[in-house]
């Protein structure tokens, strides 16, 4: 297993997520995850709001397109992307 799949034109990616980072940043793979930074506090719900926008900028796409699939309250996360336009490093375009 790897930290992202195609379902369709849905990118799933396994996130691994830092909060209260010193700056929002892609870290790189962390297991079987892509490790994430982000400055935001996970407390509230702001973590997660900050990782869904972090990943609409990284595929450009708009926040609706992007959804927290499991993982809501731990640093585990999958995260579902709808017809990305911009992948992020290391996931291949999908097969036709």
């Amino acid at each position: 297993m790897t930290w992202y799949r195609w379902q369709g034109d849905t990118l799933v990616l396994e996130i691994h997520l830092q909060p209260r980072a010193t700056k929002n940043e892609v870290v790189g793979p962390h297991g079987q995850r892509l490790k994430i930074r982000l400055k935001s506090p996970p407390v509230d719900g702001k973590a997660n709001a900050a990782l869904l926008r972090f990943i609409a900028d990284l595929c450009d796409v708009t926040l609706q397109q992007v959804s927290l699939v499991r993982g809501d309250t731990q640093r585990e996360k999958t995260i579902a992307v709808t017809t990305p336009r911009r992948l992020p490093t290391g996931v291949p375009t999908r097969a036709v």
